[in-house]
C-alpha cells in the first residue's frame, strides 16, 4: 500500500476514530486502527472498533497502491499530530513484513503494523428497522437529556439514554435514579419511513444507547446538521448511524427501560416561576459553599415575591441570597442537590422556568415557561433536618 495525504485531514480522521479504540484491549489488534486505501476512488478509510463502539470515516487522498493495514492507534495519533500542519504525509506499507514507513518533509518514522486480516468487521445491519432521522431534532433531544444519565456502571441501563423513534415524534429520556430528563420533539415531517415493519403510525422503535457511544454520535450528528437526514439502522441490539462519509456503530443496552412516565406527578399544588438566568447565577454563587460539604441548597418561599436561597457548610460558613420569584401558594421550603438543579436549569433556554411541587419530600418538576420542546426535568428533593 502506498498513499499521500494532507496532514490536517489525516490527523482529524485519526482523532475521530481513535475514540473507538479499546483502552484495555483483549487482543493486540484492538489497540490498532484499520487503514484501508482504494486506488480506484482515491479514498482512505480509517476505522476504530472496541467490539462495542465502532467509528469509520473516509477522506480523499492520492492512493498510488491499494491495500489495508492496522496501525497502533496511540503511536499513529502522536506522530501525525506532531507533523507540520497542512504538509503532505506519505505512508508506505511493506506487505511482506507489515512494516509501515511514514514520511513528511521533516523526517520519517518506521512502525510495525498487524495484518488487517484479523481485524474484526464492523457489524452492519442487513435487516430490521431503517429510518432517516433529522440531525437537528436528534441533537436537540440528545443535549436535553444526556446529562441526566448515570455514571455508575452497576446501574447498566441507566448509563445510557433511551430514545423512542416514531414517525410522528422523537422522545428521549435519561435518569440516574435521582433525577429524570425527558423531551418530546415533534418530528412528523422529519422521519422517512423505510422499513416494511415500520408502517403503522403508532409503531415505535425504542432503544437505549450507551452515553459513551452517544458522545461520539453527538459529534457525528453535529457535523451533519447541514444534511437533510442521517440514516439509522437497528437490528438485534446493534445500531448503525450513517452520514455522508462517516459510520458509527454501537451495541445498545439490553433490557426494558424504566417506565419513567409513571414517575411524573399528574397534578401539582405549588408553582413558582424564576427568571432562568437569575436563578442559575444565584445558585452558582451559593454552590461555592454548598459544594464544600453536602451540595445541598435550600429554597425558602415567603412573602414579598422573593425566594431565599441558602447553603450551610458546618464549621466552614454559610451563604444566602434573595431571588425574585412569582408564586401562588403559602410559605414553602424545599431543598435540592445544587448540582442536579444547575445541570437541569442550564439546558433550559426559555427566559423563565417553572418549578412544580407538591411536598418538600415528593418529586419536583422543572419546565420552561414556553415549553416549546415539551421538556420535563424531574428532580428528587433532599430531606433536611430542621
Amino acid at each position: 500500500m502506498e498513499i499521500v495525504c494532507n496532514q490536517n485531514e489525516f490527523n482529524y480522521a485519526i482523532q475521530l476514530v481513535s475514540k473507538a479504540v479499546a483502552l484495555r484491549p483483549t487482543h493486540p489488534i484492538l489497540a490498532n486502527l484499520l487503514l484501508t486505501a482504494d486506488q480506484g476512488t482515491n479514498k482512505i478509510s480509517l476505522t476504530g472498533f472496541d467490539l462495542n463502539l465502532g467509528i469509520q470515516t473516509s477522506f480523499d487522498a492520492t492512493v498510488k497502491k491499494s491495500g489495508a493495514i492496522t496501525i497502533p492507534s496511540k503511536l499513529l495519533s502522536e506522530i501525525v499530530n506532531k507533523l507540520p500542519s497542512e504538509t503532505p504525509v506519505s505512508l508506505d506499507v511493506d506487505e511482506s513484513s507489515d512494516n509501515i514507513l511514514i514520511k513528511s518533509d521533516r523526517g520519517s518514522f518506521n512502525l510495525k503494523g498487524i495484518s488487517s486480516e484479523d481485524y474484526p468487521n464492523l457489524p452492519f445491519v442487513e435487516s430490521g428497522t431503517s429510518l432517516s432521522i433529522d440531525p437537528s431534532s436528534f441533537l436537540k433531544a440528545l443535549k436535553l437529556t444526556i446529562f441526566a444519565s448515570s455514571n455508575d456502571d452497576s446501574k447498566q441501563l441507566l448509563t445510557g439514554v433511551n430514545f423512542t423513534f416514531n414517525l410522528k415524534y422523537l422522545e428521549s429520556a435519561a435518569t440516574d435514579g435521582h433525577r429524570l430528563a425527558v423531551v418530546l420533539v415533534d418530528n412528523k415531517d422529519n422521519f422517512e419511513e423505510k422499513d416494511d415493519n415500520f408502517e403503522e403510525k403508532d409503531d415505535n422503535l425504542s432503544v437505549t444507547i450507551p452515553t459513551k457511544s452517544l458522545r461520539e454520535i453527538e459529534k457525528l450528528v453535529s457535523l451533519s446538521t447541514s444534511e437533510n437526514s442521517i440514516k439509522l439502522f437497528y437490528d438485534k441490539g446493534q445500531l448503525v448511524f450513517i452520514s455522508s462519509n462517516q459510520i458509527i456503530t454501537t451495541r445498545t443496552l439490553e433490557g426494558s427501560y424504566p417506565n419513567y412516565s409513571q414517575l411524573i406527578p399528574d397534578t401539582f399544588s405549588k408553582l413558582f416561576t424564576f427568571n432562568t438566568k437569575r436563578i442559575i447565577e444565584a445558585l452558582e454563587r451559593i454552590a461555592v459553599l454548598a459544594d464544600q460539604q453536602s451540595s445541598v441548597v435550600k429554597i425558602k418561599l415567603g412573602e414579598k415575591d422573593l425566594a431565599l436561597i441558602s447553603a450551610d457548610a458546618q464549621d466552614i460558613g454559610s451563604a444566602t441570597e434573595l431571588v425574585p420569584v412569582s408564586f401562588d401558594s403559602d410559605q414553602f421550603d424545599i431543598a435540592f442537590n445544587v448540582r442536579y438543579l444547575l445541570e437541569g436549569l442550564k439546558v433550559i433556554s426559555s427566559q423563565n422556568v417553572v418549578f412544580k411541587c407538591n411536598q418538600p419530600t415528593t418529586p419536583a418538576v422543572l419546565v420552561p415557561d414556553d415549553n416549546v420542546n415539551s421538556f420535563t426535568y424531574l428532580v428528587m428533593p433532599v430531606q433536611v433536618r430542621s
